[in-house]
């Protein structure tokens, strides 16, 4: 009787894993047939964008870190250049390259949760830049809970929404609203000219990183599907930002000298 038992038993155990590799092996398949179906519908020039501004962002960094006047504006700098490059240099990677479908889901992931990184990173320089106290650790403390929150999301739940991934990014963006009243002390050793340029060139940024993220969630505008379409928009939002709010923290971080 107990034999009888194991036997069915054993079986069942049989018969569900069968039942698991053959759904395993539909999801690969699956994921192979959307990989190859990405690589032969995406535009030729997606990724270039950020691939190309690698080795400018490199020097760009360099300069900035080297001279920043003071052991805190070193560290903003250094997170800011760390958070950069990993997210144009991953990016690069991800959508240059013509994946195998385990490495395409990958690097996917690790694409898109590096974004709350990169937005985290952002954050640090300005931080020590303009906040003093407790304000400066709140906020720090803040966005990078935000940020290790959100690269556990997106590792875990690559399938959400698109809409969801950039309510979440531009909600993380605009958390600097909410302690502007509190720069005040910080932005008193830097002339009126720097509080002014920096802070239109932080809006400006924040601005275009919010187009970028409308940009990808409504995939439109769409201008050439086979060379340049709504993701190279978004992309070329995201360096236009880039940009605009490196300036910024150059700015502010020379001024101290």
């Amino acid at each position: 009787m107990r034999e009888r038992a194991r036997d069915a038993r054993d079986r069942a155990i049989d018969r569900a894993e069968a039942v698991v590799d053959r759904a395993q092996d539909a999801r690969d398949r699956a994921t192979a047939m959307v990989a190859d179906k990405i690589d032969e519908l995406k535009p030729h020039l997606r990724g270039w964008l950020h691939t190309g501004v690698i080795p400018f962002l490199t020097a760009a960094f360099a300069v900035l870190i080297v001279l920043s006047p003071t052991p805190l504006t070193v560290i903003g700098s250094s997170v800011y250049a760390a958070s950069a490059l990993l997210l144009f240099t991953v990016s690069g990677i991800y959508h240059r390259g013509n994946w195998q479908p385990k490495l395409w889901a990958f690097w996917r992931r690790f694409d898109h949760a590096n974004i709350f990184i990169f937005i985290a990173g952002s954050y640090t320089p300005f931080t020590f830049l303009y906040l003093h106290g407790d304000a400066r650790w709140w906020l720090l403390g803040l966005v990078w809970g935000c940020a290790i929150a959100g690269t556990t999301f997106k590792l875990i739940a690559p399938g959400a929404p698109r809409w969801l991934g950039s309510m979440l990014y531009v909600g993380m963006g605009w958390l600097a609203v909410l302690f502007v009243p509190l720069v005040g002390e910080g932005a008193d050793k830097f002339p009126m000219w720097v509080n002014i340029s920096s802070l239109v060139l932080v809006a400006v940024g924040g601005i275009l990183y919010s187009l970028g993220a409308v940009v990808y969630a409504a995939k439109r505008p769409n201008p050439s599907p086979q060379w340049f379409g709504f993701h190279e928009v978004f992309h070329l939002l995201t360096v236009l930002a880039f940009i605009s709010q490196y300036i910024a923290v150059s700015i502010a971080t020379y001024a101290l000298r």
